[in-house]
């Protein structure tokens, strides 16, 4: 008797507060909504205020100020204490009061700023200045608990011990600090709260996460949907590869990967699975495709801008630029081991009468004008800050054009307050960041961390990387994209470095690892958002998502070692044999992961498919590459007889 499918389910909103701790906020403010809405649309206008050329931000401490005691305040009121509390009605008074201590002392930088910048360094701080900073790094650190989640709270709370307590350590220790002084380096300085992750979520990010709400707002999402359907659809396993081409195009200005699931998917899973697709790998297609949106350009999770501020040899166009390649190989992976899992089950495409036409595409075209616009100007060499204000300007624009999208009054004010919620997570996420990084700096642990693992590993370099694959992946399971690559970029990286790995190529390296870990399983929360909506086995999607993002595994590896795939000295000759081989060789690999070639193959056959694709992506090296093709190549001929064969003697084989 064949056993009957799970039904599609889940309440987006209800998983997201259960996977996405950055959607875990209060539903029913009552009549603290308006303090809410006030402080949120107030915290956005500030931010497109002060990047009108004609007045450019505020010196760091201030522009911090603002953007950083603003959001606290909002986390409070938004986000209880524990997920009980979430569909209660209204704010507890404790939270009220919490949310005005932590505006108050973050404001208190305002109020202070000549006494904090000026005597205060000869004179030294005054006691109220100590106990601001500790009542301020306190409430932080809970805002952060709340609004992202316990681990990078356990790493800031270990990092601050270590500098209080880490003189004894041995190879690890240091100089040590009382708390009156880390607290002041922590709080008012420029390395640590208010250091470069702040610096760039109060300017470039806040800017572009409001870029991703004005494209919603106008229906920009659902084009992309629309857009992938339409080329992909007809074709075999047409669902599936709409879904991970979907998900591309929304990565470009979103990005985290539960929320892309549970966006997208609310809409391609159930047709994933109403095309025979089985629902584990429905769920696990999604969840593979929209983690990769964080490694699309131009917003790449907002990483891409700090990175821009860390790799000193390269400007954020540049870095958009350089993530071009890697990004389109992973979603090729995903996009071909999709392909050999419709070709395995015999899944075909959808009927035209079900797809968008080429004409209703053609007429809202004009959709894609801000990110075009937004591309444009980045690469184009204008700033960022410059670029998010005329895709913002340009997207308010091109809603006008059709009623569907046209945005009144209330869409304004709602956009302008949902600015601020999606901003939140990553602001409380940078600044707890920075607390990590300041320690870091101030006791000297990142290059003990990076002597560390070159001792480790010795001279060989891929013992390195794998020290650092491990590490970016087991902090990429309890940190958020940004605080992972801001915490990874100053312990890990510089170990590659200091053995000679190109910079930018280090950079990348730790980015991508800690961006998979949310399909490493065991904690692999996009694929569990995705078996949320699909009702399938969440350790099983996250088993079949980690076999289709496997080219995430490997093309890190590969810009390491022929740093070309990421533009370093590259020119035609040298970058499209790179990529070609690249793609065959994933190709090989996804296949064997897949379990299906040319035909159903045996167990032997995967194996050889496995070193074929390795052999394949080995760059630099044109005996091993012909030897891996030569082995592609026979494994395909051998399936191809056996297929006929097969179909020869019963056509219902194959």
């Amino acid at each position: 008797m064949k056993e009957k499918e799970p039904a599609t389910g889940g309440n987006p909103d209800e998983l997201l507060a259960k996977y996405d701790k950055e959607s875990a906020y209060r539903q029913n403010l009552g009549k603290w909504g308006w303090v809410v809405a006030f402080l949120a649309i107030s915290l956005t206008v500030f931010h497109l205020w002060r990047a009108l050329p004609t007045n450019g931000p505020l010196v760091f401490l201030l522009q911090g100020a603002v953007h950083l005691g603003t959001a606290l305040g909002l986390i409070f009121l938004l986000y209880p204490a524990r997920k009980t509390g979430i569909k209660k009605k209204g704010v507890p008074w404790y939270d009220v009061v919490l949310a005005f201590m932590s505006m108050g002392s973050i404001y208190y930088i305002l109020f202070r700023y000549e006494w904090i910048t000026g005597p205060a360094r000869i004179l030294g701080f005054e006691t109220i200045d100590i106990v601001v900073a500790t009542i301020g790094i306190i409430l932080l650190l809970e805002a952060t608990r709340r609004a992202v989640g316990i681990p990078i709270v356990i790493i800031a709370g270990l990092a601050i011990l270590y500098g209080l307590y880490g003189t004894n350590i041995p190879y690890f220790g240091h100089g040590g600090f009382d708390w009156s002084g880390l607290a002041r380096r922590l709080f008012y300085s420029s390395d640590a709260i208010f250091g470069t992750p702040i610096q760039i979520s109060s300017t470039y990010i806040y800017l572009f996460l409001f870029f991703g709400v004005m494209l919603t707002k106008t229906g920009v999402g659902q084009y992309f949907n629309d857009l992938a359907f339409g080329a992909t659809g007809r074709y075999t396993g047409g669902t599936a590869k709409a879904a991970v081409v979907a998900s591309a195009m929304q990565g470009t200005v979103t990005g985290s990967s539960v929320a892309n699931t549970v966006a997208s998917g609310s809409f391609t899973i159930p047709m994933m699975k109403r095309a025979r697709f089985k629902p584990e790998f429905a769920a696990a297609t999604e969840a593979s495709a929209s983690t990769g949106g964080q490694i699309m350009p131009p917003i790449m999770g907002a990483a891409a801008f700090i990175m821009a501020e860390y790799v000193s040899s390269v400007s954020y166009s540049d870095i958009i630029i350089i993530g071009i390649i890697p990004a389109l190989l992973y979603f090729a992976s995903v996009f071909i081991g999709t392909h050999f899992e419709a070709k395995k089950q015999g899944i075909t495409g959808l009927p035209k009468s079900q797809l968008p036409t080429m004409k209703g595409l053609l007429k809202r075209i004009d959709l894609l004008l801000p990110l075009v616009t937004i591309v444009y100007m980045l690469v184009s060499g204008f700033t960022p800050t410059t670029a998010a204000l005329t895709g913002i300007a340009t997207a308010f624009v091109i809603s006008f054009f059709r009623k569907d999208t046209r945005m009144t009054p209330r869409d304004m004010i709602n956009a302008l307050e949902q600015g601020a919620r999606v901003a939140l997570p990553v602001i409380a996420a940078c600044a707890s960041a920075g607390i990590i990084v300041g320690i870091v700096v101030f006791t000297g642990l990142g290059g003990k961390i990076a002597g560390g693992l070159l001792n480790l590993a010795g001279d060989n370099l891929f013992l390195l990387l794998f020290f650092t694959m491990i590490a970016c992946i087991l902090l990429g399971m309890g940190l958020p994209t940004t605080a992972n690559y801001v915490v990874t970029a100053s312990m890990a990286a510089p170990a590659l470095i200091a053995y000679g790995v190109p910079e930018v190529a280090a950079h990348f390296f730790v980015f991508y690892f800690g961006i998979i870990a949310d399909i490493t399983p065991p904690v692999c929360l996009a694929a569990y958002a995705g078996a949320g909506i699909a009702r399938a086995n969440p350790m099983k999607a996250g088993v079949t998502a980690f076999k289709l993002a496997i080219a995430g595994f490997i093309i890190p590896y590969v810009f390491v070692y022929n740093p070309v795939l990421v533009l370093q000295g590259a020119t035609a000759l040298t970058l499209i044999p790179v990529i070609i081989t690249a793609l065959i060789g994933m190709a090989a690999v996804s296949a064997a992961m897949m379990n299906y070639f040319v035909y159903k193959p045996y167990w032997f056959e995967r194996i050889l498919l496995l070193a074929g694709g390795i052999m394949l992506i080995i760059p630099e090296n044109l005996p091993v590459e012909l030897t891996g093709l030569a082995l592609l190549i026979a494994i395909g001929l051998f399936q191809r007889m056996r297929k006929k064969r097969d179909e020869k003697n019963d056509p219902q084989t194959a």
